[in-house]
């Protein structure tokens, strides 16, 4: 008799394993505070992990476990941390956690509406539900995929269709700006479209679009015989938090009949905040809009949004309906999502969304947002506070960036300090802030929108870079010294 997967044995060691880990998992949010804001693994541990090798016989449950949890998990930047400041962190709830952990195990396929009806139902709710706050009419639509870099990409081959006959694809110009998102450009690769067919719009002051030289380079293509098709704009740009001036860029989209895709895969969450949606007045106007929900609406990876102004144009683009899909066909109120983007196999990545708001309720989604903001204008006041420190960029959607300035020190040696500074903190573990580039200049940057950090937290994280900044000042001048 064939044995089943699964005996008696193994269901209640699965049982307890469920328990124990999310006992662990609790317990380690509980006490996230406490932990090291960054854990790199040391050689030792990579050795161990090397050397684990692949048995032919299964071990215990537990030992592999204890395993993950000891080896693998304890060793990351815990973006989930309340002073993870680096990067775009993702302070995932316990609420889409266990969401999460519901959907892959259940395992539906989100692919089409015969293999997950109530699914696909709830990713057109939430779908319809985030249009409606981007001001979109009643033909929006979109779908969910697995980050910006997906969600860029399915805006962009959308409106290449639109715009270009595939004759045209080899004199298609794209414009984005120096402070785009690096993914965009590598998604124009993936396309096909060459260096010369990639136009980099400069900045104003504000890390903003320059639409003057942005309409000057559409005006030079056109006489050139090109064919500019898209204007990409970016609401909250990763670097500052700047939002690109969206009715100037569509205004121009309209005039040269661009398509104007919006990258809001960090910003778009200040849509849900009364109090702060007007900075991104405009973003209606775009015709596609990118939106990560596993950034500041609190969810795990990964978990985002293209959002169509016009749901046809997704499905003129996308959909194939090749012969061994044929029943799965459907009603036109019944989404097969597989012929809405590039993925045929998707999980079901909207129904943890759909979760936490149906837990927490949008008011308080749109608080946490709100209380990031707050966060970023906590540290700015505590930064000037110090005089040999600069404000570069000002807070802005809960991005401060600022430098390490004392007029004791050249240009070289700032920049090395201010990096400096930085690796010092990731040392200590207690935030992680790192360093990033504008005007050429090294600076540091905080991004802080963890629901649970505090004004102490913020307060004490400025206090902590004052301090190495006055160490490393302190070694850089004896070295000096020695030199002399």
């Amino acid at each position: 008799m064939e044995k089943k997967l699964m005996n008696e044995s193994m269901k209640s060691e699965l049982y307890q394993s469920i328990q124990y880990i999310a006992q662990s998992y609790l317990s380690s949010y509980e006490s996230v505070s406490d932990q090291r804001a960054v854990t790199i693994a040391d050689k030792e541990t990579i050795k161990r992990l090397r050397n684990i090798g692949f048995p032919k016989t299964g071990r215990p449950l537990k030992s592999v476990i204890d395993e993950m949890i000891d080896e693998v998990y304890a060793n990351q930047a815990i973006m989930q941390h309340p002073r993870f400041f680096a990067f775009v962190p993702s302070p995932a709830t316990p609420v889409s956690w266990l969401a999460d952990v519901l959907t892959y195990s259940y395992n539906p396929h989100a692919g089409s509406w015969l293999q997950s009806s109530s699914a696909s139902c709830i990713e057109q709710e939430v779908i319809q539900w985030l249009c409606q706050q981007a001001g979109y009419p009643d033909s929006a639509g979109g779908l969910f995929v697995s980050g910006g870099s997906m969600s860029n990409l399915t805006a962009l081959i959308t409106a290449r269709n639109v715009k270009l006959t595939e004759n045209e694809y080899a004199d298609g110009i794209a414009y984005l700006s120096g402070q785009t998102h690096s993914c965009v450009t590598r998604n124009l690769r993936i396309m096909g479209l060459r260096s010369e067919q990639i136009r980099n719009i400069s900045t104003d002051d504000e890390y903003r679009m320059n639409v003057t030289q942005l309409e000057q380079e559409i005006i030079k293509d056109i006489k050139k015989g090109k064919k500019p098709f898209v204007v990409v704009a970016t609401a909250g740009t990763t670097n500052t938090g700047s939002v690109d001036p969206l009715h100037d860029i569509a205004d121009l989209c309209e005039k040269y009949d661009l398509w104007m895709h919006v990258d809001g895969a960090y910003g778009g969450s200040v849509l849900i905040s009364p109090k702060y949606k007007h900075l991104l007045d405009g973003i209606n106007r775009a015709d596609s809009i990118t939106w990560d929900a596993h950034k500041w609406l609190f969810q795990t990876y990964g978990c985002s949004t293209i959002l169509m102004k016009e749901e046809r144009h997704l499905i003129n683009c996308f959909s194939t309906h090749p012969e061994y899909l044929k029943d799965a066909v459907t009603e036109n109120d019944q989404r097969n999502y597989w012929d809405w983007g590039p993925e045929l196999t998707r999980p079901a990545r909207s129904l943890k969304l759909w979760f936490t708001i149906q837990a927490l309720g949008t008011e308080k989604l749109s608080q946490m947002v709100e209380h990031g903001i707050q966060l970023a204008e906590w540290a700015e006041s505590e930064i000037k506070k110090y005089p040999v420190w600069e404000i570069i960029t000002p807070a802005q959607l809960a991005i401060v960036n600022f430098r390490y300035a004392s007029y004791h020190f050249d240009e070289h040696e700032l920049e090395l300090i201010n990096a400096k500074i930085s690796q010092k903190m990731i040392e200590d573990g207690f935030a992680c802030v790192l360093t990033t580039k504008l005007n050429g200049k090294t600076v540091l940057r905080i991004c802080a929108i963890h629901p649970d950090a505090t004004e102490a937290d913020m307060r004490n994280t400025i206090h902590l870079l004052n301090h190495y900044a006055n160490e490393t000042g302190s070694e850089y001048k004896k070295q000096n010294i020695s030199k002399k």
